[in-house]
């Protein structure tokens, strides 16, 4: 499709040259064709046009393998836990998440985050057999049949979440995550099932694609980090009261040896300097008798 559409501005762009050429100057056809020609050749289109159309293949050959991903349930489990476990790893540290470990007395979610709420799960299978199928109906009936079903697997799919990983007395936060890995599926649910997911939103189910999971991820972060500087902020606080209380111990002690113990030491110092002096005193005046 994009190549011919880039076909047909080349060519709309040629006619109108070779128009206002015919018009200004009288060339001749000829003369224009062989210009044409040499131009075309020196500018490499043939051979960019060639790149462009293999470009364009494989950017279809790849929508196909993402539609064909879909459209299987293991591939597309598959791929969601795939995109799921990068944005995690990106944005959090080995501590703070889990991929498929078991939590919350057995239950094993594909991925959980250790939040300062508690445990946050997140499911990352979803059920999109029925939301295919309605894309693709033809009939408004028939697609109407579909958008019923996909309904009824999005609200049985959302309790199985709401009963496994939503209980805050098991040591889960109160709520998790249902993760789809397609923005185009998210936004659609968005428009055309608020109401269904805004009542299980109350009941603690929240569904996420890939953005709004990153930005979820870095909000639970905060809060993480928020909490160790908290606790930091009051270890240092103990630390310092525990110091203090140990200077005033200290206090003490030094008010007791400085008042009693360093004055009466400085007083008999005062006693025997005294009696010192007199005793030189009087070695003095029986050496001079001795000299006379």
């Amino acid at each position: 499709m994009l190549t011919q559409i880039l076909l047909t501005i080349v060519v709309i762009l040629l006619v109108i040259l070779i128009f206002l050429a015919l018009k200004r100057r009288g060339v001749k056809p000829e003369e224009i064709e062989d210009a044409m020609s040499l131009s075309w050749t020196k500018l490499g289109m043939e051979e960019k046009l060639g790149r462009l159309t293999t470009h364009t293949e494989d950017i279809r050959n790849c929508h196909k393998s993402l539609e064909q991903m879909l459209r299987v349930p293991v591939e597309r489990a598959a791929m969601g836990e795939l995109s799921m476990e990068i944005i995690l790893s990106d944005q959090l540290p080995p501590d703070m998440f889990g991929i498929r470990e078991m939590v919350l007395d057995g239950k094993i979610p594909d991925a959980h985050i250790r939040s300062t709420a508690g445990i946050v799960c997140i499911d990352s299978k979803f059920p999109l057999e029925n939301y295919l199928r309605m894309t693709e109906a033809e009939e408004a009936q028939q697609k109407e049949r579909f958008r019923s079903d996909f309904r009824r697997d999005i609200r049985a799919h959302l309790n199985k979440i709401a009963h496994d990983y939503v209980c805050p007395e098991k040591g889960s936060a109160d709520f998790a995550f249902a993760y789809i890995p397609s923005e185009a599926v998210y936004y659609s649910m968005i428009r055309d099932e608020f109401a269904l997911l805004q009542d299980h939103t109350k009941r603690g189910v929240q569904v996420v694609s890939p953005l709004t999971l990153s930005h979820k991820v870095q909000l639970i972060k905060a809060g993480v980090h928020a909490r160790k500087l908290s606790e930091d902020a009051e270890r240092v606080k103990k630390d310092l009261f525990a110091l203090s209380r140990e200077f005033s111990e200290i206090d003490k002690l030094w008010q007791v040896f400085y008042t009693t113990h360093l004055r009466n030491a400085e007083g008999k110092a005062e006693e025997l300097d005294t009696a010192y002096k007199r005793l030189r005193d009087e070695f003095d005046r029986i050496s001079r008798l001795a000299q006379e």
